[in-house]
């Protein structure tokens, strides 16, 4: 006789679709996953956090959205640079480096996206009268500031250029 418990069967499916996504996407996967809900959580929040107030549009909604296109396009610019970049030193002759490029551009402008929606969803979350630590917001925008800072460092410091 068996026993069906559907609980049971719906963790267990979870489980392995999570694993599998792991094993195909890897950590970076993830980030990409994480920085995508964030997007929408912000813009949804956002979104009744000002129809709440009375002061959603559907001209800044669509403002919110094409900001996050904007982002979406800066991220693909950060990863295309690095496809070309491991491309070229994985082809380059006489170049040869100590280690194998994966991506590096990709993940610090996700990171640094994730972060500035981390800091955009705590602010939202003052704008409708939650008490947030202030720490919590400084830390947000320090941790943003490292990624800057760690950005800067490898792309060093070239004079007249923004």
């Amino acid at each position: 006789m068996k026993s069906e418990n559907p609980l049971l069967h719906i963790k267990t499916t979870l489980t392995a679709a999570l694993g599998l996504l792991t094993a195909l996407w890897g950590w970076f996967g993830w980030l990409v996953v994480l920085w995508a809900a964030l997007m929408l959580a912000d813009w949804l929040v956002g979104s009744a956090s000002a129809a709440r107030d009375g002061r959603w549009s559907s001209t800044r909604a669509r403002e919110g959205a094409w900001h996050k296109g904007g982002m979406a396009v800066t991220v693909c610019v950060a990863l295309s640079a690095d496809w070309l970049i491991g491309t070229l030193l994985g082809n380059l002759p006489l170049v040869e480096l100590p280690f194998t490029y994966g991506v590096l551009l990709g993940p610090l402008v996700i990171v640094w996206y994730v972060i500035g929606e981390l800091g955009s969803l705590a602010e939202h979350a003052v704008a409708m009268g939650a008490p947030v630590p202030g720490w919590l917001l400084r830390l947000l925008a320090a941790s943003r500031d490292a990624v800057d800072g760690a950005a800067e460092k490898i792309a060093g410091d070239t004079p007249g250029r923004d």
